[in-house]
């Protein structure tokens, strides 16, 4: 990595993700810290298998990988290895805390972030908590205990932090949405949208959203518009059943992907954007 060449001022650790609404603040975290602090060196830890092993990398930063995974709530056999996978991440999590030896261990949510945070919090190194969300995420509220500062993006969250840690700092947000977007000419061409139609973006998240995918498949037959096309990202785990939808559909004017990275291209390509409510979206 560029930033292992420099004088290392800061070791900043950044543990969690699993959707995009964990992953891109975390990587705005770590842009913004870099900027005022060139010398500061970034290690993020997620979970194996998931976006942020995959987008951390894309953003030019080092990652880690747990084993961990989230208890379900309903009786599943992935929940008969859940305490096996958060052993083995805890003992992990205790390696990497010993190596890289972090000043401060900033949590972003996700279950990734448990097993590392709390073995950052027992070797007395100083724990902050980013919630992003008006309802706190399960790990955050485990983590509060062990937090020195819990930054929060609306108000009134005592009633799941000690209010004398709660900072109201609001959301952190990738540059390239609020610093300008592109024109509409570059953002078609990177969709194969036409210019001159009027362009619907369709999001469900990083990782969809059967509510909107569903009406989607209802509603399909009404896209078949001359003067509309329509972007749709479905989600990974969706990809095969809407694509599949789309093809046989016949309709020409509907694209849809499973993930969208460039998504102030997509914003600048749209009249009109249909979205589930995430709180980084808003």
């Amino acid at each position: 990595m560029n930033e292992m060449n420099k004088e290392v001022t800061y070791r900043i650790l950044i543990g969690g993700g699993g959707t995009g609404g964990h992953v891109f603040p975390a990587i705005s975290i770590a842009d913004s810290l870099r900027k005022l602090e060139p010398g500061a060196r970034f290690l993020f830890v997620g979970a194996r298998g998931k976006l942020e092993m995959e987008k951390v990398p894309e953003a030019g930063y080092e990652i880690e990988g747990l084993p961990v995974a989230g208890f379900q709530r309903r009786i599943t056999f992935s929940n008969l290895t859940f305490f096996f996978r958060l052993a083995a991440s805890m003992m992990i999590s205790r390696r990497i805390i010993r190596r890289y030896r972090p000043h401060v261990a900033v949590g972003v949510g996700g279950y990734a972030s448990g097993p590392i945070l709390k073995a950052a919090a027992r070797k007395g190194i100083p724990v902050l908590i980013q919630e992003q969300n008006s309802f706190a995420g399960v790990t955050n509220r485990l983590l509060a205990r062990s937090a020195r500062t819990i930054c929060v993006a609306y108000e009134r969250m005592e009633h799941y932090f000690p209010a004398g840690k709660i900072v109201l700092t609001g959301n952190p947000v990738r540059r390239n949405l609020v610093s300008g977007l592109p024109g509409r000419a570059l953002s078609c061409r990177e969709f194969g949208l036409e210019e001159g139609r009027k362009t619907c973006l369709v999001v469900g998240g990083s990782l969809g959203a059967r509510t909107i995918n569903d009406s989607m498949a209802l509603g399909l037959q009404k896209m078949a518009r001359p003067d509309l096309q329509v972007l749709w990202q479905c989600g990974e785990s969706y990809r095969e059943e809407m694509e599949g939808l789309v093809e046989r559909s016949g309709l020409t004017n509907v694209k849809v992907l499973p993930f969208i990275a460039r998504m102030d291209l997509a914003y600048a390509a749209a009249d009109v954007i249909v979205s589930r409510a995430g709180a980084i979206t808003i």
